[in-house]
């Protein structure tokens, strides 16, 4: 059950930006090396665009933002099923400690974060690609999602927005454009409040990454479950379509009763919100030789399961391979959450299971 409002957690303060002078060019670049220096970040303005001399530890690596200028390569639009048609990037790297992330086998070289300046050339490659899409476009069981854009799969936007501000003007984007459109992204964070009166026009909606209890120990840096389901509720009330990506799923010893029990505290979070457009996500811990090794040596003794001998290994489109619970167990988990989803939010659409 929720309790009494949450403490709001503490926002992210790197120690260092590092920013480039083409970056400085942008008004966006300058306003993210004026935000950061208002919170006690040492700025170093490079004297020129390429990133040099990055830190090599872990944890220099993860207090270090960089504020660079997209290149046309990462300026477009990539497929990204099963979850929308398309994907941009406004940053690449996350403030959070989590002992699973992804991002260990996505990203390569130390785990900074960078910023993209460059905002209205990242926004400019969207309206082309209305329409297309495989996801959501050309599929009739999410046709009334419109073209789908995926907003910073490899960050969460909404944990360093209070120095890109580049997510809030993304959703003006968004809210403005008169189409069968929408945003979508995926955040730990709670810091919602700048984007509650955003004219948003329900053209984003905001999926908040959820865990059972026991799931917490193994994200450091990112807000407790209390703190994000306080967030979903704000969002959801100031008119946002929400999402709930359950991630990444677990084969905790009490599993059944921790997930049940997790969606049941959603349910509570969104009693009395008048049309959240409900959707929920569903996606099972994974990882690859190369992400094991990396996570492993960021996070030593994490707990965290991550034994290829109690795996199934699969490979992926491009070939590698990567280690997912076995069948069997997979079919019990997929069972197992969508009936609680089915009790608990009746209303909600399960987009996938994997």
């Amino acid at each position: 059950m929720l309790q009494a409002p949450a403490r709001p957690h503490p926002l992210w303060r790197p120690r260092h930006l590092l920013v480039t002078p083409s970056a400085l060019a942008w008004p966006q670049g300058a306003a993210m090396a004026e935000r950061a220096a208002a919170l006690g970040a040492e700025v170093v303005r490079l004297k020129a665009d390429r990133l040099v001399s990055l830190p090599e530890t872990y944890r220099d690596a993860k207090t270090t933002m960089a504020v660079v200028v997209a290149s046309p390569s990462r300026r477009r639009p990539q497929p990204i099923p099963p979850s929308a048609d398309w994907r941009f990037d406004l940053a690449e790297g996350c403030p959070a400690h989590c002992a699973y992330c992804y991002l260990a086998g996505s990203l390569a070289g130390p785990p900074i974060i960078r910023a993209y300046a460059n905002l209205p050339e990242i926004l400019a490659a969207l309206p082309p690609l209305l329409g297309q899409g495989q996801v959501t476009s050309r599929n009739a069981a999410r046709a009334a999602e419109g073209t789908t854009f995926e907003g910073s799969c490899y960050t969460d936007p909404l944990g360093i927005e209070h120095i890109t501000g580049s997510l809030a003007e993304t959703i003006r984007f968004f809210g403005a454009w008169d189409a069968a459109v929408q945003l979508r992204f995926t955040t730990k964070y709670d810091a919602t409040g700048p984007l509650l009166d955003l004219p948003h026009g329900r053209r984003t909606r905001i999926r908040f990454s959820v865990n059972a209890r026991g799931a917490e120990r193994f994200e450091g840096g990112a807000p407790r479950m209390r703190n994000r389901l306080q967030a979903l509720r704000q969002a959801a009330m100031a008119g946002y379509r929400i999402g709930l990506t359950v991630a990444p799923i677990l084969n905790l010893p009490d599993w059944r009763e921790a997930y049940d029990t997790l969606l049941a505290d959603c349910a509570t979070a969104l009693a009395g919100v008048p049309d959240p457009d409900l959707t929920v996500e569903l996606i099972t811990h994974r990882f690859t030789e190369g992400s094991r090794e990396v996570l492993q040596g960021w996070y030593p003794g994490s707990g965290l399961e991550m034994d290829p001998a109690q795996r199934s290994r699969k490979l992926t489109k491009v070939g590698t391979g990567k280690y997912v619970f076995p069948k069997a167990l997979m079919a019990e988990l997929r069972s197992g959450l969508e009936a609680s989803v089915a009790r608990h939010l009746p209303q909600a659409r399960v987009l996938y299971f994997t």
